[in-house]
């Protein structure tokens, strides 16, 4: 019988790929990977060395339209070296928990239930992002 190692990636729909493409780049710190020429417009980009994240262009994506940072609704997780330094990062960008900007909101959680640290947020399609941390720094 086979064996599930890990998640070799997550896809998520965008819009504007230009605009993702520097949210996941700047924001999160992702470094974008070559890509096959399918016939279909988007960006991968390297999580770990095993991991990445695929940002799918399509006129027929199910979007979250309309809804602010949710911990509960669909999201994916991207573990940080430390969650301080990620929340310093996140400040510099504008995202903070009373934002006046919607888009700029977080929901911090460092002493989360989970056991971990945790900070939500969203990326310019309404994507929900957890980074969090092994433990508070």
């Amino acid at each position: 019988m086979y064996v599930v190692s890990s998640i070799h990636h997550v896809a998520l729909p965008v819009t504007d790929l230009a605009r993702a493409k520097r949210f996941y780049a700047e924001v999160i710190g992702l470094r974008e990977l070559p890509r096959p020429a399918f016939d279909f417009a988007g960006a991968w980009f390297a999580v770990s060395d095993a991991q990445q994240l695929h940002l799918i262009v399509h006129d027929r994506s199910t979007f979250r339209a309309g809804k602010p940072v949710d911990t509960r609704d669909i999201h994916f997780a991207l573990r940080v070296s430390s969650y301080e330094e990620a929340i310093a990062h996140l400040r510099s960008r504008g995202y903070t928990p009373d934002a006046e900007d919607e888009m700029l909101r977080t929901r911090e959680q460092p002493h989360a239930t989970a056991g971990f640290p945790q900070v939500f947020l969203l990326d310019p399609d309404r994507n929900v992002v957890e980074l969090n941390a092994e433990a508070l720094d």
